[in-house]
């Protein structure tokens, strides 16, 4: 398990054991739980690199998980499993801090492969500081700051805005961020782009840095 544990919880056993086999050829350990009460309890207890939490789960759904791991300052990235092709689910996952999601059914191998992504995304390469206008990001400790106040990212939300910063004024298509930021192409939906980019305004409020280009896409601009 050199990648680290992943937490997968998942209530259908052969499902489970299926993602745990790609995980684990990918390098990584992981632990199985299927119901979200005991998932809560696994975070705390085993502090796993990432979560593969599904959404329709016993006693706590997976929502409620990770809603319960927000309030409690726990920033763990989470990838969501679903059931419905819903995209009410999927921004709702989205909006609570989840950094991913994926639609059952689904390859296993390309659940690892988002895995591997969100982390990457998660790991500074080298200490390094940006700034647009009055937002600020500490590249290497993974933080950010309107003026003074800190601001708390997802490492997705914290990849898609480092991403901005570190080419300001230049406007990047959804599909480029998609395939720049997630490691994926448009057909994963660019629709998960801009409830990102709305998640991040909101935080940052009146000081986001983040501008829409009509018909073209996003930039990073203190103008």
């Amino acid at each position: 398990m050199e990648r680290g544990l992943v937490l997968v919880v998942e209530d259908e056993p052969a499902i489970a054991e299926l993602v745990a086999l790609y995980l684990r050829r990918d390098g990584f350990g992981v632990h199985l739980e299927s119901a979200g009460d005991a998932a809560l309890a696994a975070v705390r207890s085993l502090s796993p690199v990432a979560v593969v939490l599904d959404v329709g789960l016993p006693v706590l759904n997976g929502i409620e998980v990770c809603r319960a791991m927000r309030a409690a300052g726990d920033w763990t990235p989470v990838l969501f499993v679903t059931a419905r092709d819903d995209e009410v689910d999927r921004l709702l996952g989205l909006e609570l801090g989840a950094d991913d999601y994926i639609t059952k059914p689904f390859s296993p191998r390309e659940l690892a492969l988002r895995v591997r992504t969100v982390l990457r995304r998660s790991s500074g390469p080298a200490p390094d500081v940006v700034q647009v206008g009055s937002v600020r990001l500490d590249i290497g400790e993974r933080r950010a700051f309107a003026g003074a106040d800190e601001v708390s990212l997802t490492s997705t939300e914290f990849g898609l805005l480092s991403y901005l910063m570190k080419n300001p004024r230049q406007v990047f298509s959804r599909e480029q961020l998609l395939s720049a930021v997630w490691g994926y192409s448009s057909v994963a939906g660019t629709r998960t782009v801009d409830v990102h980019i709305a998640q991040l305004r909101a935080k940052f409020g009146s000081s986001s840095p983040i501008r829409t280009v009509r018909g073209v896409g996003y930039s990073a601009d203190a103008s």
